[in-house]
């Protein structure tokens, strides 16, 4: 039977705890996150082409203004929690 030294048990029951671990932190943490600033304002890119000129917010949505080629803003709405993107209209 090969003897495993003391330390390489220790080391990787450590090792493997500390994986477990933070794996169960991040998957609570991505429960309770949501989206920030810059990550509407890129969901909204995505969704209109354009130049992001505001984003304001919500309790529950980000509002992004964008202006496209064709001179129009457009308000796009984007979920806080889910990140869904809706558009709310053009303006001239």
């Amino acid at each position: 039977m090969l003897k495993i030294p003391t330390f390489v048990r220790l080391i990787t029951i450590g090792l493997f705890s500390l994986i477990v671990s933070s794996t169960s932190v991040a998957v609570e943490q991505s429960k309770t996150d949501t989206i920030n600033k810059t990550q509407a304002a890129k969901r909204a890119q995505q969704k209109v082409s354009g130049r992001v000129l505001k984003v304001d917010q919500s309790k529950s949505t980000y509002r992004v203004k964008v202006l496209q080629k064709s001179g129009r803003v457009v308000s796009v709405d984007v979920d806080k929690k889910s990140g869904k993107v809706t558009q709310q209209g053009a303006k001239k």
